[in-house]
């Protein structure tokens, strides 16, 4: 595990790979993970790898919270991609790494033509990762559906649930299961969107069926 050399230009291009689908080393808030890399940079990272560049910019702006990021920093080889071998700092002299002060002053000029790269790779990045499709959390729910007697006309029961239709809900299989006395209940299964559907509207709704319906269970609740 590693991010090879960070010094060199091969390692900050697995940084760079790392960091396309993540904001942090590690977790979802900066930690001593995050100040652990940073460190070990000699520079900002080129304007072309616009993932790593806009991460380090992000945890220079911690430089007076950094000693109070959560977290215990650990080798640089216990962070990064698992199939590289962390080199970082192996040929270099670890006085000219003293010299290095990352939280430095923004006093350096940086070059127009390089501002506006940078500019242009974050919004490119921002364009992206706005228009990535939302995961929708979706549910499988199996009901037991409980008739009033042995006389209940099973089918038209299925009929009235199968009838509830609503965004986010779709029924499936079903089945009926004697319970004892010549009674059966009435087993189904339906996939829901949780944000949509909830187990509690379903139970309202079929239990308005009241000439056929007694009660409903959840018999088992799955998500997906």
């Amino acid at each position: 595990m590693g991010f090879g050399d960070l010094k060199s230009a091969a390692g900050l291009r697995v940084l760079n790979d790392f960091l396309a689908d993540r904001s942090y080393i590690e977790g979802y808030v900066p930690s001593q993970a995050d100040i652990a890399v940073f460190e070990a940079l000699a520079a900002p990272p080129p304007a072309d790898l616009f993932h790593a560049l806009r991460w380090y910019n992000h945890i220079k702006s911690y430089e007076k919270q950094k000693a109070s990021l959560p977290g215990v920093k650990k080798a640089l080889g216990k962070y990064g991609p698992a199939d590289v071998e962390d080199t970082t700092g192996a040929a270099t002299d670890s006085k000219d790494d003293d010299d290095i002060d990352l939280f430095g002053s923004d006093d350096e000029e940086e070059s127009e033509e390089a501002k506006k790269l940078r500019e242009e790779r974050l919004a490119q990045y921002e364009s992206k990762k706005s228009k990535k499709p939302a995961v929708v959390a979706k549910s499988s729910i199996l009901l037991d559906v409980k008739p009033w007697d042995d006389e209940t006309d099973m089918a038209k029961l299925e009929e009235c649930v199968r009838s509830i239709q609503a965004d986010g809900l779709v029924w499936g299989s079903s089945k009926l299961v004697p319970v004892g006395y010549g009674i059966k209940k009435l087993q189904i299964q339906c996939v829901v969107e949780d944000d949509k559907v909830g187990t509690d509207m379903l139970e309202e709704r079929i239990t308005a069926f009241e000439d056929y319906v007694q009660s409903m269970d959840v018999a088992a609740f799955n998500k997906i």
